[in-house]
């Protein structure tokens, strides 16, 4: 079984993005930009409320989502950022159903259902499929994709390592994907 990867090329990741926005599948999209900005692991994501990510009193969105991560039963706070704002937005305008109790990625099975950690990984295997990525993405490679980029941005691995909750830091290494040509790289830009 081929290991998940996360998506490096930034072309890929709008050509991910486009691909809801253009079959207006709001939820879909909203989903992929929690997924590739808030480097959360499906499941947690899933579990969102709209009380969790919307503060009804203010009528404002919240600066941060904070979660006891289902998978470790840690503690996480999560910056809301503006692509984050601009996708919840954008689902609303498009007939989101908002409540405070409510799940942000609601199923249509059921009253108050999330969509199921199978169906997510469904819509993005599918959507990478169409798209013709030759890696192997799926709901893990939006998390890994998150760590890839802000390492290529020159975030550090401590501190991705911090974001991610990790334990320790080769279990960082890992999700950061990189290969052999991006290590290439390094020693050919670095000449003393």
């Amino acid at each position: 079984m081929a290991k998940t990867q996360p998506i490096k090329e930034l072309e890929q990741i709008f050509a991910l993005k486009n691909y809801f926005l253009e079959r207006k599948e709001f939820r879909n999209y909203t989903l992929i930009v929690f997924g590739l900005n808030t480097s959360l692991r499906i499941s947690d994501i899933l579990q969102l409320r709209w009380a969790d990510v919307f503060n009804f009193q203010t009528g404002m969105y919240r600066q941060h989502i904070s979660i006891k991560e289902k998978k470790t039963g840690k503690s996480n706070i999560v910056a809301i950022n503006s692509a984050i704002k601009d996708a919840l937005e954008l689902y609303c305008l498009q007939g989101a159903v908002v409540s405070p109790e409510l799940f942000v990625f609601r199923s249509q099975k059921g009253e108050n259902q999330h969509i199921s950690r199978n169906y997510a990984f469904t819509i993005i295997k599918n959507a990478a499929r169409e798209l013709g990525f030759e890696d192997n993405i799926s709901c893990h490679s939006l998390r890994k994709t998150f760590g890839y980029q802000a390492w290529k941005q020159g975030v550090q691995p401590a501190l991705l390592m911090s974001i991610y909750n990790h334990s320790n830091y080769e279990i960082t290494k890992r999700y950061l994907g990189i290969t052999q040509d991006e290590r290439d790289e390094v020693f050919m830009n670095i000449t003393l």
